[in-house]
């Protein structure tokens, strides 16, 4: 899942800043000449080019930006250092997710602790993000200097919460680019706002029209907005506003996606682009972890290997998605009423209204989600279907002959995916820029088919569900059609990765920029 700022902004409570204070409590003081903790080649001397990339904290930042430097030390002949946080790692993704660099050539940094002590309990967690990263810069700093008195600094590539990084690429006279884990229609929303409240002081910032057409052809309504974007009264506003200035001293944006998922008159997108005041962008995706990274043993992935091929359903909503109690119950309903195999990742539900569960410290792992599930459900379905506690390999999963469907909450990570696996969705956003995410899949590229809320509350009914599965595993209209799309953009993706791919050449253009700028350092 991506964590889009402004959902950040919103959502998330003071809580997590007490856990990161607790934990900070239980490590010593880390002052800037301390050592970092690396792996064994950060240190080690290269004659390439060397891009430092830094992720904030959350998987959905963490794994496409490992992806991005494993592809520029393999394919674009530069050295890679991927800067991570000592506080708020994703706890999951974190150590899987580094580990499988081991064996790339690209070095990885934890930069040590930082003192938040002085911060108030009830600081919201944006200030702690970006305190976070802004109290970190002096060790960012010192490992900076070092990775370039050995091979020459080439860039710094901070991701979309990294912000605070960006003078220091300019005190150091590197190429600063922003690596945005979402795709682009996120970030024309966020040029929309910025220039929109151009010379505009905080508290006199205007609302985005109730329907904003993008470029590209995206039409969108305010109920799909990324959440912050919707009211600017709201503090989040004022504080995407304030971000989205701050991308005006970058270089360039690098976007996790490709040209067939921002599909639209190229001659309009170009001239937005021209006339815009944000810098440039370069489609560079999709980044995906390669499955090989994933645990292959998996009773999931048995269970798959016995159902027909082109039969399975398979429903997850991501790390950090979480439904109602009486949701969770007419999803079952639906799926049971469908008729249909599935596969069903099962999170605990919310008991308070919140559709997102990562951090919230009221959980325990002791905790059981298929618990949760009607009385009988699992019986009733033994044999046809299988609900799986938290937790697959995804991109095996996705990737089976036997799975044929997905049902999404529309993270950008689980949405690439997909499309890379070819397997059509449901739309099921709940956060973040899902909603968003969800109208450029099912209005404008064609992949998924979105059941809508049968409640104001947001409700989705179990006749809808059982509708929408039917529709797509038993080639309905629409479905064949959802399904027809789904095969041509797995098409679109090898061909946008491959050597003389868009997205290969985009990379392969600005590696060649950084490149030349850091032989120019050299020489002077």
């Amino acid at each position: 899942m991506i964590f889009f700022l402004g959902w950040v902004l919103i959502r998330l409570s003071g809580q997590l800043f007490v856990q990161m204070r607790e934990h900070q409590k239980k490590a010593s003081i880390t002052h800037i000449g301390a050592p970092m903790e690396s792996s064994a080649s950060t240190v080690a001397a290269s004659p390439r080019a060397h891009v430092v990339l830094v992720a904030s904290p959350g998987a959905g930042h963490l794994i496409p930006m490992a992806e991005l430097a494993r592809r520029l030390v393999a394919h674009h002949g530069l050295a890679a250092t991927l800067v991570t946080f000592t506080d708020l790692s994703a706890p999951n993704a974190h150590p899987t997710v580094l580990s499988s660099l081991s064996a790339t050539q690209v070095s990885t940094v934890a930069l040590p602790a930082v003192p938040l002590d002085d911060l108030p309990a009830d600081t919201r967690i944006q200030t702690v993000l970006w305190e976070l990263i802004g109290r970190s810069i002096p060790h960012l700093r010192a490992l900076l200097r070092d990775i370039s008195s050995t091979s020459p600094l080439a860039a710094l590539v901070p991701d979309l919460f990294g912000s605070p990084v960006l003078p220091l690429a300019a005190e150091l006279g590197v190429p600063a680019y922003v690596f945005f884990p979402s795709n682009a229609t996120a970030l024309a929303l966020m040029r929309s706002a910025v220039e929109l409240n151009d010379g505009a002081a905080s508290g006199e910032y205007r609302d985005l029209p109730d329907v904003l057409r993008l470029p590209g052809g995206v039409l969108l309504r305010r109920e799909d907005y990324a959440d912050g974007f919707e009211n600017s009264k709201e503090p989040a506003y004022a504080r995407l506003i304030e971000e989205g200035r701050r991308y005006r001293a970058a270089d360039g944006f690098l976007v996790n996606t490709f040209d067939e998922m921002e599909l639209g008159n190229p001659e309009e997108i170009k001239q937005a682009v021209e006339q815009s005041t944000f810098p440039p962008v370069y489609p560079v995706g999709p980044l995906i972890r390669p499955s090989s990274d994933e645990d292959g043993a998996s009773a999931c992935l048995e269970w798959l290997d016995s159902q027909p091929t082109g039969s399975v359903v398979f429903l997850s909503f991501g790390s950090a998605g979480a439904l109602s109690v009486e949701q969770t119950a007419e999803l079952a309903d639906g799926l049971e009423d469908s008729g249909h195999r599935f596969l069903w990742v099962v999170r605990m539900p919310s008991l308070d209204a919140i559709n997102f569960a990562m951090f919230t410290g009221h959980r325990s792992d002791r905790d059981d989600p298929l618990a949760w599930l009607p009385e009988g459900f699992v019986e009733r379905t033994s044999g046809r279907g299988l609900a799986v506690a938290a937790w697959v390999p995804q991109v095996r999963v996705l990737s089976h002959p036997a799975t044929a469907a997905f049902v999404s909450h529309c993270g950008w990570n689980s949405t690439l995916e997909s499309v890379a696996s070819g397997v059509p969705m449901v739309a099921w956003p709940l956060y973040a820029e899902q909603s968003m995410n969800a109208v450029l899949l099912s209005e404008n590229v064609g992949v998924a088919l979105r059941p809508r809320a049968t409640r104001a509350d947001g409700l989705i009914a179990r006749e809808a569900i059982a509708a929408a599965v039917r529709e797509l595993m038993d080639g309905g209209e629409k479905g064949r059609t959802v399904r027809l799309r789904a095969g041509e953009l797995q098409q679109a993706v090898v061909r946008a990765c491959a050597p003389e791919g868009s997205s290969w050449q985009m990379l392969q253009e600005v590696a060649g920029k950084w490149k030349a700028a850091a032989l120019g350092r050299q020489k002077q």
